[in-house]
């Protein structure tokens, strides 16, 4: 089979070598971020905050130049070769992204580009869902276990999978946990303080999703499946958010995060700067101050970064594919995007992909219990 394929194979593996270099999160993520909290809450929101970003590590010009020399001519499959030049144009984008961060409006186009922009129908659903009522308050939603105590968790939560992943406290990542894909590295956000509901949250999320089909990319023969699929970010976090929901742990407020997650993305395109969009989120909307900043934080850094409004789209897809009885196994192959699951089931057909190694577990047994959450998924348009 390799031989036939020789081709295919050489080309899959220099794109894997490139991009290595390119892992976007990685740059993204402010280094300053407490300090300059601190500064816009004692300015009284009217300070801009000026965040740092780390230093770029490789010549954007040169990168793109080696993605593009690749002889794409010589994959005889139209759909295999169609793939695989989506990939490029994909990482180019994302080059574009690194290159431009903090260069304002010049990133946010190159944003547009990767992640695009809520629609209508996106904002008329992240509105709907804000109608209706918060959770009631419970034990489980109060903020009490220091990352020790996380680490612990999510260690225990862990020895469901066969896979061992490195895990590490940070206090320049904007989430309160991440997962670095090509480190195979869960990050914790050091000086934070989870819930209960947090923690089944994030290990449901992070660990059963993102880790599940990073080490499902790992383990298959073509290495585009660990590097990513284009516009994958819609599809493995509609996942993500899914495993909360089958595991009974996707709260209202949650649900209303992701939904001010899209009114935040959709200020950047009205030319909201970052105190217009706190002020849209606390003021008008309502939100806690930290949790309002951390919003605006995430939509802000770089110069605009629009990929939060993917996690609504992402959920709307995947559970409506889900419940019409699509197939989850194909989309936990790696980072792979729904909309190329026939390539994945034609790849895996001529021996060139794998079915899932790891499923994730909450997708065994619907826990959820909450009626509500259930009517607005199914409401979603």
């Amino acid at each position: 089979m390799t031989n036939d394929y020789q081709d295919l194979f050489d080309i899959d593996t220099n794109l894997n070598r490139l991009v290595k270099k390119i892992e976007l999160l990685n740059y993204i993520n402010p280094l300053n971020i407490e300090s300059e909290k601190k500064h816009f809450f004692a300015s009284k929101y009217n300070y801009q905050p000026n965040f740092k970003y780390p230093k770029v590590k490789f010549n954007g010009y040169k990168l793109h130049r080696l993605f593009f020399s690749q002889r794409l001519e010589r994959i005889e499959d139209t759909d295999i070769r169609q793939l695989y030049e989506d990939i490029i144009y994909e990482y180019s984008g994302k080059i574009e992204c690194i290159d431009t961060i903090n260069q304002g409006r010049k990133f946010y186009f190159n944003s547009l580009k990767s992640f695009g922009t809520p629609t209508e129908k996106d904002l008329e659903n992240a509105k709907f869902i804000l109608r209706f009522d918060d959770d009631e308050p419970s034990e489980d939603l109060i903020s009490k276990y220091s990352v020790h105590e996380a680490q612990t968790y999510f260690e225990d939560f862990s020895k469901r999978y066969d896979f061992q992943y490195n895990l590490k406290f940070s206090t320049n990542i904007s989430a309160a946990a991440m997962v670095q894909n090509n480190t195979q590295t869960l990050l914790l956000k050091r000086n934070y303080k989870f819930s209960k509901n947090q923690l089944q949250v994030l290990a449901n999320h992070e660990v059963g999703v993102h880790m599940v089909t990073t080490f499902n990319g790992l383990s298959q023969p073509l290495k585009i499946f660990s590097s990513g699929f284009p516009n994958n970010v819609e599809t493995q976090e509609g996942l993500a958010v899914y495993s909360e929901y089958m595991s009974g742990c996707l709260t209202m407020k949650r649900l209303k995060e992701l939904a001010y997650r899209v009114i935040a993305a959709d200020s950047l395109a009205k030319g909201y700067s970052f105190a217009d969009t706190f002020d849209l989120l606390h003021n008008q909307y309502k939100v806690q101050r930290d949790i309002a900043f951390t919003i605006t934080l995430r939509v802000h850094r770089g110069g605009g970064f629009t990929k939060d409004h993917l996690y609504l789209s992402g959920l709307k897809k995947v559970y409506h594919y889900a419940q019409s009885g699509g197939d989850l196994d194909v989309l936990l192959t790696g980072k792979v995007t729904l909309e190329y699951a026939d390539t994945i089931y034609k790849l895996q057909e001529l021996g060139l992909a794998l079915t899932s190694k790891y499923l994730t577990d909450s997708y065994q047994i619907n826990a959820n219990k909450n009626t509500t959450i259930d009517f607005i998924l199914n409401s979603l348009k």
